[in-house]
């Protein structure tokens, strides 16, 4: 398996994961506080870092309030937009600088195969707080691990 491949299925497994958050969020009750607005950062940080990519102007705030029905249709939204740019991503498009201002308006630079990789593993540690606040709270979260999802036929 090649790298964008290895990228494509790490982003099915985060798309996944998101999915299955929200689905643990709503069975518990939570549809506001900090889970909530983990969700909906993880969200637009999704979202900023593709429009980076695609040299597009910031849409959302990096901590935008959302209810949990706007993160359900956010994460439907991004889904579709993540899938056709990985598809339409050369393995030797990987390499290339993309150089943008993050939130504190200082200048960067960065590989488009690192920023891919980052998108995933934010969202993996905000998901982990998640699921960390909802066990302080009492409530079991969502069974997100990646090799659950490969050995589940969830994630190919």
């Amino acid at each position: 398996m090649g790298l964008l491949d290895l990228l494509r299925r790490q982003f099915a497994y985060d798309d996944w994961a998101n999915r299955e958050v929200l689905a643990g969020l709503r069975a518990c009750g939570i549809t506001t506080g900090r889970p909530v607005q983990l969700m909906a950062h993880i969200f637009s940080a999704e979202r900023l870092w593709l429009e980076r990519l695609k040299h597009q102007p910031q849409s959302l705030p990096v901590w935008p309030e959302f209810s949990l029905d706007q993160c359900q249709a956010e994460a439907a939204e991004l889904d579709c937009l993540w899938r056709p740019y990985l598809n339409q991503t050369s393995p030797s498009l990987l390499s290339e600088e993309i150089a943008y201002q993050n939130s504190k308006g200082e200048a960067w630079t960065s590989t488009v195969e690192d920023i891919l990789t980052h998108v995933v593993m934010h969202s993996a540690y905000h998901r982990g707080q998640i699921a960390s606040d909802m066990r302080a709270h009492g409530h079991t979260p969502a069974y997100t691990d990646f090799i659950h999802a490969l050995r589940q036929g969830l994630v190919e």
